[in-house]
């Protein structure tokens, strides 16, 4: 056999190996997660503190609760994200919230409903693509999906098996699993921003994992953008299953409808 083709051959081989060893860690990670409890999630309430950041500066908290309702292929169109979320802040939910659907996306407040920008939708749409745990429950039998092992690595004092999603998009978010629990730890993807056309790179740190009905969750949630601290959530209580009402993720039926910002 000559060199060239011995060589291309063990690439190949060696491909191979990677992929397999990719999708066997993330059907243990699904395991690890619950299994088929977690691939039957129906909607989560999250509630608790959430804080935001500027330039590493605390700029922003308040009482928090993230309602999501996954939904299924039939019930979305082509191309459409197949999940729901209201994100709701202190007492009078009503007054203070930002709602994501599959075709609209408004922060609401006691003036009324306004649109957001396009660019914090595809943002959203973009992050949410690359979250494994969205991954893990919508998308893991996705045609072109590849999960590949990246190898084993230190971080933070743990040992971590490094997995690297790719759809057939092209979209990358390399996803750091404990190698003793297979829990999610770390995720980091790359968008690009749609003014300056620059790399972002997002990442998201998981811990406190807690039993939530017979599913793994993380109680604490950070996120960084570019390096910078950006969003922390440290959850009080999670709740699964609870049959979120369809409404809940609509505007109020006589809610004023304000003009976007420019």
């Amino acid at each position: 056999m000559k060199p060239c083709i011995a060589l291309l051959l063990c690439t190949a081989l060696a491909a191979q190996e990677r992929e397999a060893r990719g999708r066997r860690l993330i059907e243990q990670a699904l395991e690890a997660l619950g299994g088929a409890r977690f691939r039957a999630l129906q909607d989560r309430v999250e509630s608790g503190r959430a804080y935001s950041f500027y330039r590493e500066e605390l700029s922003g908290l308040a009482r928090t609760t993230i309602y999501t309702r996954y939904l299924s292929a039939q019930a979305v169109g082509a191309g459409e994200l197949r999940v729901e979320e209201r994100q709701s802040f202190g007492n009078n939910e009503d007054r203070g919230a930002v709602l994501f659907t599959t075709s609209q996306a408004y922060q609401i407040t006691f003036r009324g409903a306004r649109p957001l920008p396009p660019d914090t939708v595809q943002r959203y749409r973009e992050t949410t693509l690359c979250n494994v745990f969205y991954i893990l429950r919508q998308r893991l039998d996705e045609p072109g999906l590849l999960v590949e092992w990246r190898g084993s690595d230190l971080w933070q004092g743990q040992r971590v098996e490094v997995l690297e999603i790719t759809d057939a998009d092209n979209r990358q978010v390399t996803v750091f699993l404990n190698a003793s629990t297979l829990l999610p730890v770390r995720q980091v993807f790359y968008r690009r921003d749609p003014k300056t056309r620059l790399r972002v790179e997002e990442v998201t740190v998981y811990s406190k994992y807690r039993d939530v009905g017979g599913v793994q969750w993380p109680f604490v949630i950070e996120r960084e953008r570019d390096g910078e601290k950006i969003f922390q959530l440290y959850s009080e209580r999670v709740e699964i299953n609870r049959g979120l009402s369809e409404d809940l993720f609509r505007l109020p039926p006589n809610i004023k409808i304000l003009k976007p910002l420019p």
